[in-house]
């Protein structure tokens, strides 16, 4: 077998992953994170991941380099006449663009979007949505907070009515709660964030597994 074969057959599951500066690697799913790594916000195939990031990362200077440059940008635009406008539109983060209102959410495709795969993660207590109105779609996996969540309304063996979700995470580095309602016909809903209190304490095991791209 030739190592194209190999490849072609490699249904390892990785994740992305990015230091302070910005860098990016991929590193496998079930590995602890390095210190000073995040997670990036892609799950997926080796070739799925070295693609997002190819996709994303199109400034390979560090950050603190981009951030110098961008300073003496600033300072050197300082000196123009105020009347040529106001400072430049900053992009909202991920956090606030999930925060501000209800998008159109779904079961990951990783998961097979399988009915039973979802009873067996609810059965296990930690779930994956993916929110997919970001470029590339944002997938979240948290732990259910079953005092909020709300199971009951669901047919699983006949696949009808809808199930109601809630759990917190830590998504780049704010604590929020991910709030989604899943229709069990077609295992798509809608959700949203909700910024959580920073003197919450994160459950062990608790993380976001984004595969945002913006």
């Amino acid at each position: 077998m030739s190592s194209m074969d190999v490849e072609k057959e490699d249904t390892t599951i990785y994740k992305v992953v990015v230091n302070h500066e910005e860098q990016y690697s991929i590193l496998r799913e079930h590995k602890d994170m390095p210190l000073g790594w995040r997670y990036a916000g892609k799950t997926g195939t080796k070739a799925e991941c070295l693609t997002y990031i190819g996709e994303t990362w199109t400034d390979m200077r560090p950050l603190s380099i981009r951030k110098r440059a961008e300073h003496a940008t600033n300072d050197a635009g300082s000196s123009e006449p105020s009347s040529l406008g106001s400072s430049p539109h900053q992009e909202k983060s991920l956090v606030d663009r999930l925060c501000e209102e209800e998008q159109p959410v779904e079961l990951p495709r990783r998961n097979e979007r399988s009915l039973q795969r979802f009873k067996e993660a609810i059965n296990r207590n930690y779930v994956h949505v993916k929110f997919t109105r970001t470029t590339g779609g944002t997938e979240l996996g948290f732990k259910l907070d079953l005092t909020k969540s709300n199971l009951g309304a669901g047919d699983f063996e006949n696949g009808h009515g809808s199930v109601h979700l809630e759990g917190d995470l830590t998504l780049d580095s704010s604590r929020v709660r991910c709030i989604a309602d899943i229709d069990l016909a077609t295992l798509e809903g809608r959700g949203r964030l909700v910024r959580v209190a920073a003197s919450a304490e994160p459950e062990q095991g608790d993380t976001a597994r984004a595969t945002a791209r913006g």
